[in-house]
């Protein structure tokens, strides 16, 4: 058995699955991690966290196999990547009533910005905010629905993510310009070095076969560049 670590939200994207009624998570992740267990001949068992942080501890402690996330020092500090598939910029989903129009705009003091806890998204906006601080919230439905009801000013997230949320905020804008910009790229367990050079091999192939650009299409997401 595969055990493969899968972050949730609300809609699917290239990061994150979105849990269907019946519970199955459906996502470019899901498909991924689909095909490395096929390619090994094992049957796959998605394991679904509400961040990536959390995913990031079971990838850390070997209670998953494998995964697929946002690149940054902290988390390479405790998981062993492979190559990228995708990348990916950081910027700020606004709500209608705080009248935010631009990144600089975000960063003034009594904003209330939140983000994701242990990610490096949340890491990223720590580091540039000055007058406000980013708030933790442990996932992407519950800090989506404080913007949606006015708890929340702005929401720190993958610009591809935003996309699909904002339609779903009323009134919502995503801010020109991001605060940071890194790779989605595969994980496994530290100190495997066989489980490293499969993850890698599997993924280089997956980018040269067409597998990381159907896992795209099949969520509609055509125009998303796959990492060379």
């Amino acid at each position: 058995m595969l055990r493969v670590g899968v972050v949730r939200a609300p809609q699917a994207g290239v990061f994150f699955a979105a849990v269907g009624p019946d519970g199955a998570p459906r996502g470019v992740t899901v498909d991924l991690g689909a095909a490395l267990a096929a390619g090994l001949g094992l049957p796959v068992s998605d394991v679904v966290f509400p961040n990536s942080g959390e995913c990031t501890d079971a990838v850390a402690s070997g209670a998953v196999d494998v995964a697929f996330m946002p690149v940054d020092p902290a988390r390479s500090a405790r998981v062993a990547f492979g190559p990228a598939y995708t990348a990916i910029e950081s910027t700020y989903l606004v709500s209608a009533a705080s009248g935010i129009a631009t990144l600089a705009e975000v960063d003034r003091p009594g904003r209330r910005v939140v983000g994701i806890a242990d990610t490096t998204t949340i890491r990223a906006a720590g580091r540039s905010l000055v007058a406000t601080r980013p708030v933790a919230i442990r996932g992407v439905d519950e800090a989506v629905a404080m913007l949606r009801d006015g708890r929340a000013d702005a929401l720190a997230l993958s610009r591809d993510s935003l996309e699909q949320i904002a339609p779903t905020v009323p009134g919502s804008r995503i801010v020109p310009g991001g605060f940071q910009r890194t790779t989605i790229s595969i994980a496994v367990p530290p100190g495997r070095p066989e489980a490293l050079a499969a993850a890698t091999a599997f993924l280089e192939r997956a980018k040269r076969d067409g597998t990381v650009r159907r896992a795209f299409a099949a969520l509609g997401l055509p125009g998303d560049a796959v990492a060379p």
